[in-house]
């Protein structure tokens, strides 16, 4: 089906809105960085926007987005300004935890905007489409009819050479009489038009869609369905825009979670809000980085002896918090029932168990061990504010509850991914000596000193001294 076809069967008659704009008071908001952002799911958000009578102008917030109204003022007045603001991506899932606040759903427009289309054509509402390369609106368009039966696409505009006449092209718009208004030019200029136009355009809705239209009409692959449902479609996007994406999804990732997390920190000390910065553009980074590495980690330890890819294992946190550590599995799944057997063989003395001829730890899981592969996942932990990337090795609870009373010193500060003890020998180093360790960076610690130690990691696990 072409364009021309759709819309001809488009034009119909129907009453203007007589309701004016005005907040969905019955959805939750969490406010980041001066923002009301939407905190429901996708059904509640379109029952919302499709009251009949109801005007409503729509963004979507991203990482990507807040780095950019952190700058650019006239663009964070058009968000702050939208009647509503919808969380895409993981990032601002995460700044809301830093808040001690949880998002409902992760509303990403890929997604959100075909949901909310279908329920429209359901009930006999139109669309327009502005914005893309000449032709890329076009072949959205029928992407979008293909896919959902009945949708009436009353009008399509370039943003190039459709947009050189701003009143002829919103005269157009206003002459198909369309329901729905999709805007893809791009962060900040479809929100900055919307905003500057919204009392010229008749539509009862609009939203900003970023590059949903390359998406739909097939110019960039849009990601599988299994990889959404995990909240990693940077990581795809990453892989199809690679020169374009990088410095957004790495660097800019890192740089939002960041400044969410100095937003976060309120009155806390300068170290504090320095290290969480450091935590987070690592921990950020890494993960998108070394995602492939990841992926095929987890299918060797699939292939090699039957379980879950993930172990999972309850830690002692900071300030004896308990909390869910996770780690590649690297043993038998019976392993931990048959820890009690072994400890006799123990290598190293004191309450924590190691053995260098563990025959619970599998063959792949050797490979591993050697290089502390194992611990990666446990960026997620860094993310979720429970670990750091420095800090004192995370604790078993049966082996808090054997310390002597001066090792419950090292439970001041976050664990960590790496540490003193970690860069000088691991499992070499005795349980005494580890504590003596612990205590010292727990009083003498600072960001310079967690940079020294984060690349002496980096020569510990290639020389792998301690690592079994």
């Amino acid at each position: 089906m072409t364009f021309a076809h759709h819309a001809l069967a488009g034009f119909t008659d129907r009453p203007a809105p007589t309701v004016p704009a005005a907040l969905a008071r019955g959805i939750d908001r969490i406010t980041l960085f001066g923002l009301d952002v939407v905190s429901a799911d996708t059904q509640a958000v379109i029952d919302e926007l499709l009251i009949p009578g109801r005007r409503s102008r729509v963004a979507f917030l991203n990482a990507h987005c807040a780095n950019v109204a952190r700058r650019d003022t006239a663009y964070h007045d058009a968000l702050a300004t939208a009647d509503m603001v919808l969380p895409d991506g993981i990032g601002v899932e995460l700044a809301g935890k830093m808040q001690g606040r949880r998002f409902v759903a992760n509303l990403n427009g890929t997604d959100f905007t075909p949901a909310l289309l279908r329920q429209a054509a359901a009930r006999g509402l139109t669309v327009f489409l502005l914005g893309g390369q000449p032709g890329v609106a076009d072949g959205a368009a029928d992407a979008l009819c293909l896919k959902i039966p009945g949708l009436r696409v009353v009008g399509t505009r370039d943003g190039f050479g459709g947009m050189v006449d701003e009143r002829a092209a919103i005269s157009a718009i206003n002459a198909a009489r369309p329901d729905i208004l999709l805007v893809a030019m791009g962060v900040p200029k479809q929100d900055l038009w919307l905003a500057r136009n919204a009392h010229r355009l008749d539509a009862r809705i609009t939203l900003g869609v970023g590059a949903l239209f390359d998406f739909l009409s097939g110019r960039v692959a849009r990601a599988p369905l299994a990889v959404r449902k995990v909240k990693c479609e940077w990581i795809w996007r990453l892989a199809m825009e690679p020169r374009r994406m990088a410095g957004r999804y790495i660097v800019g990732n890192a740089t939002f979670l960041a400044h969410a997390a100095k937003a976060a920190a309120g009155k806390a000390d300068r170290d504090t809000v320095l290290r969480r910065m450091l935590d987070l553009g690592f921990a950020g980074s890494a993960l998108v980085m070394l995602a492939p590495l990841l992926l095929l980690l987890g299918l060797a330890i699939k292939l090699d002896s039957r379980g879950p890819v993930l172990f999972r294992q309850t830690r002692v946190g900071k300030d004896g918090v308990p909390f869910t550590m996770f780690k590649f599995r690297s043993m038998q799944i019976d392993a931990e029932l048959r820890r009690a057997a072994l400890l006799a063989q123990s290598d190293r003395a004191g309450v924590c168990f190691k053995s260098r001829k563990d025959p619970r730890v599998t063959r792949v899981g050797r490979l591993l061990r050697r290089f502390s592969i194992d611990e990666l996942p446990q960026i997620l932990n860094v993310l979720r504010g429970e670990m750091s990337i420095v800090g004192p090795r995370p604790a078993l609870p049966e082996e808090v509850a054997a310390y002597p009373a001066r090792a419950l010193g090292r439970l001041a500060v976050r664990p960590g991914l790496t540490g003193v003890w970690q860069v000088s020998g691991r499992a070499e180093i005795g349980f005494d000596k580890m504590i003596d360790m612990d205590l010292a960076y727990a009083r003498s610690r600072t960001v310079l000193l967690d940079l020294l130690l984060i690349t002496m990691t980096f020569r510990a696990v290639l020389g792998g001294r301690g690592a079994y």
